[in-house]
């Protein structure tokens, strides 16, 4: 069978969609899940767009030992310098360069002929060739350019050097039928077709990013650049979980292979969907709560008698184990680490007997411990350490008196520095009054609630309630997460933990 690169470019494309920006920690986390998912490359950033961006591609390729890191560059040479100042001292490092050939983006992002843009693409990607040999060039907009103009472009790029050569969906426009066309016409008129791997890179505009990925792979691709979750701009791009599992699946459609971990994709989007404050849709596919759930009569009656019938895929293809464990206040550490090793986390002895002490308090509060509970524990502990929640405010107490006759009153007691305060406030509703009691205290910049969830982690009118909250100020998103069988408790948690972000990108400004 064919293998297929798997090229994840969820920490530059997938993070430069609205609401998804990461910070350093939160990248060289996802990095690691990748890492461990065994994806061929990981596309940690667009080195020249910021320090931070610059920093954050520096670090992971220092950090990454079994993935080829590489950095998005345009066509020009600052970028490229830079790319390669930032991806250097990776185990495979890869510049990847890129400028559009559509007519539309040549006459008006561009502004240049379409012999600049021959010219650019040669040189620039010669340019780049001095530095290593992994070099992958993308014709921008691909599918919107002309076909024979695009055959120039490549045979110039695959001659300067380049070793893969993209042909993206930019505003995911094409349908799987053109798009294979189009990869079948590149490898027979291109002179040095054999030469490179050819990479499909797909956006969802039409919904059509899936198969339109797969379809270049049946054209001839044997590259697929994606993101966990489907995340990108607009209406993102293609899922990894999504393109993996569809060729795992049905390998009689798709003889192809990858070197993927598929044990590794739940926990994978679960942690990204975490560190970016968002869960996954109900009906998401692979990874969405309901992907395993039959409500149906005919298919609980078929899925008794035999999984096959309504399920084409595993739960623990995917790391989802089905088995819930019972674990109560009578349990030991080492049953706990147990279990938690088996659901794929490897901790550390701190991390641990933090996950355990926060197991000891859940244990009073419920009868029952499941695997869901105990994953969203390690979950959240593995933001809060991410958050760094140590610099800012912490929730001391709170107490609210509410009914539906009188306004809700709030008190909040919090600490920073070994320093405590406590103000009152009213609110409409217990929630509202705390949240006011707090801003009382913490006086943060003005901003919207951009998004304000709270979903129930397993069944049981005991369960623990998540709650995750997004705060918009002068058009950045700062997120946290709150996680206790007490809504508002947990609201509360993850106000504050919001709002520390939101405090400390103030005095970063200010300072």
């Amino acid at each position: 069978m064919d293998q297929i690169v798997i090229f994840d470019t969820t920490l530059r494309d997938g993070e430069q969609s609205p609401g998804c920006s990461m910070n350093l920690k939160e990248k060289i986390e996802v990095a690691r899940c990748l890492e461990k998912m065994k994806v061929d490359v990981i596309e940690a950033g667009f080195a020249i767009s910021s320090p931070g961006d610059f920093e954050s591609v520096k670090t992971i390729a220092g950090a990454v030992k079994d993935c080829s890191v590489a950095s998005l560059a345009r066509a020009n040479v600052k970028d490229i310098d830079t790319a390669w100042d930032a991806v250097k001292e990776a185990a495979d490092p890869r510049i990847h360069l890129f400028i559009a050939t559509s007519p539309l983006h040549m006459e008006y992002k561009l502004k240049m002929t379409p012999e600049e843009v021959l010219e650019a693409a040669s040189t620039m990607t010669a340019h780049a060739k001095k530095y290593c040999s992994n070099i992958e060039f993308s014709a921008e907009d691909a599918t919107r350019s002309d076909w024979d103009f695009l055959v120039r472009v490549v045979d110039a790029a695959i001659r300067a050097g380049a070793t893969t050569v993209n042909i993206p969906d930019t505003v995911g426009y094409t349908t799987p039928a053109e798009m294979r066309e189009l990869i079948e016409y590149l490898r027979k008129n291109v002179p040095d077709s054999d030469k490179a791997i050819f990479s499909v890179h797909c956006h969802n505009d039409l919904g059509l990013a899936t198969a339109n990925s797969l379809a270049g792979v049946l054209g001839g691709a044997r590259q697929i650049e994606c993101t966990v979750n489907g995340l990108g701009e607009r209406a993102g791009n293609t899922a990894l979980e999504e393109v993996v599992m569809a060729m795992r699946t049905r390998p009689q459609v798709y003889p192809f292979s990858t070197r993927i971990d598929s044990t590794q994709i739940s926990r994978a989007s679960r942690t990204v969907y975490n560190i970016i404050g968002q869960s996954a849709p109900l009906n998401k596919p692979i990874v969405g709560r309901n992907a395993f759930a039959h409500e149906a009569g005919i298919h609980q009656h078929g899925v008794l008698a035999n999984k096959q019938t309504y399920e084409i895929l595993t739960p623990e293809s995917l790391g989802i184990q089905t088995n819930n464990i019972v674990l109560g206040k009578h349990s030991g550490k080492h049953a706990v680490e147990d279990r938690l090793r088996s659901l794929g986390y490897n901790l550390t002895k701190d991390e641990l007997l933090a996950c355990f002490e926060e197991f000891k308090i859940l244990c009073d509060k419920k009868k029952n411990i499941t695997d869901a509970d105990l994953e969203a524990i390690a979950e959240h502990r593995a933001v809060s350490q991410l958050e760094a929640e140590e610099n800012g405010y912490k929730l001391n107490w709170f107490s609210v008196h509410t009914s539906n006759f009188t306004t809700a009153t709030c008190t909040v007691s919090l600490e920073k520095d070994g320093e405590k305060y406590e103000d009152v406030c009213l609110g409409d509703g217990p929630i509202d009054a705390a949240f006011n009691a707090i801003d009382k205290i913490i006086r943060p910049a003005e901003h919207t609630f951009d998004i304000y969830n709270i979903h129930s982690v397993s069944e049981g009118k005991d369960t623990l309630g998540d709650v995750t909250i997004k705060l918009m100020s002068e058009g950045k998103t700062y997120t946290g997460k709150g996680l206790s069988t007490d809504v508002i408790e947990a609201s509360i948690t993850a106000y504050i933990k919001a709002v520390n972000k939101l405090c400390a990108a103030t005095e970063a400004k200010e300072g």
